[in-house]
């Protein structure tokens, strides 16, 4: 079978991400990247298009580097979105089996799913996705995958993700304007869960947060199953506009004192020292040093 070629596109506040692979159904147990690029975002604010016109821009300039890379034309991807407009619920869904040997196969999965799906819903709201999360088999519980059993009554509890229609037109539009078709849409918490949890944390239990730069995706785990998922418009670039004010300094600066923490923390902190040192960073207000109480106690603590 000929190689399918895979893409994906991260919209997120502060950059836009895209990967591209390739993926033999046949042979194959991962894709393999053979492209990828990241490129500042413009027109996106806590994950929603607030220019159409600059966030095309950005993503054609990411897709562009993309293709370079690797060597192929993008027609269709996949995207991930995030941000406040993302809400979660659970919902159930129950079917008879109407095979005669009262085995279940793949189209009672299928069926018991859709039904899932049935939920009264905003004409605002859009599904983008419904992950299952428990089958119920004549009443016995906790199966995971319940194709091959016997049995007459199928349920299915999900969590199912849903997402403001508006935005999602609003990104279709952008894609569209750059010839690109979209093959669905993923909650981009849920994708990083799907690219760095184990089965065994989320059997044990487990909350992920995917912090960027305007807005934190939550993704909580429990027996093995996705119960919550959520979006808060909150995110590291609120860190820097604290900075940025508490000290009296540009945006530039406030984000360059905040990375020179993050990767000089036990030097900074580690002699229990009373003055962060920023001589390095040749800023242009001249700040030189700035007291730890100060820029850890006052600014950043009370924000996380």
């Amino acid at each position: 079978m000929k190689n399918q070629l895979v893409c994906g596109i991260d919209i997120g506040s502060s950059k836009i991400a895209t990967i591209v692979a390739l993926y033999d159904p046949q042979t194959d147990d991962q894709p393999k990247v053979i492209g990828f690029s990241s490129h500042p975002s413009l027109g996106i604010k806590k994950g929603l298009v607030v220019d159409i016109d600059k966030a095309t821009e950005a993503i054609e300039k990411s897709v562009d580097k993309a293709e370079k890379m690797a060597g192929y034309k993008i027609e269709k991807a996949f995207v991930s979105v995030g941000g406040p407009h993302i809400a979660s619920l659970n919902s159930h869904g129950l079917v008879a089996i109407t095979n005669p040997n009262q085995e279940i196969f793949e189209n009672d999965v299928s069926r018991v799913i859709e039904a899932a799906r049935a939920i009264s819903l905003s004409s605002t709201r859009e599904i983008i996705e419904v992950v299952p999360c428990d089958f119920i088999v004549d009443g016995q519980g906790g199966i995971k995958n319940p194709v091959g059993m016997a049995g007459v009554r199928l349920e299915v509890d999900t969590h199912i993700i849903t997402a403001s229609q508006t935005n999602l037109k609003n990104i279709d539009r952008c894609l569209s304007d750059l010839g690109i078709s979209n093959q669905g849409y993923i909650f981009s918490g849920l994708a990083s869960a799907e690219a760095v949890l184990t089965e065994t944390e989320k059997e044990l239990g487990v909350l992920l947060m995917d912090i960027g730069g305007g807005k934190i995706d939550l993704c909580f785990y429990s027996e093995g199953s996705l119960v919550y998922s959520a979006s808060i418009p909150v995110g590291g670039r609120h860190l820097t506009n604290d900075i940025a004010v508490g000290l009296r300094v540009s945006l530039d600066s406030a984000e360059k004192i905040k990375i020179y923490l993050s990767k000089n923390l036990n030097r900074s902190f580690g002699k229990k020292k009373t003055e962060v040192d920023l001589k390095d960073l040749k800023l242009p207000e001249d700040l030189s040093e700035v007291s730890t109480k100060t820029l850890i106690n006052e600014i950043i603590t009370p924000r996380l």
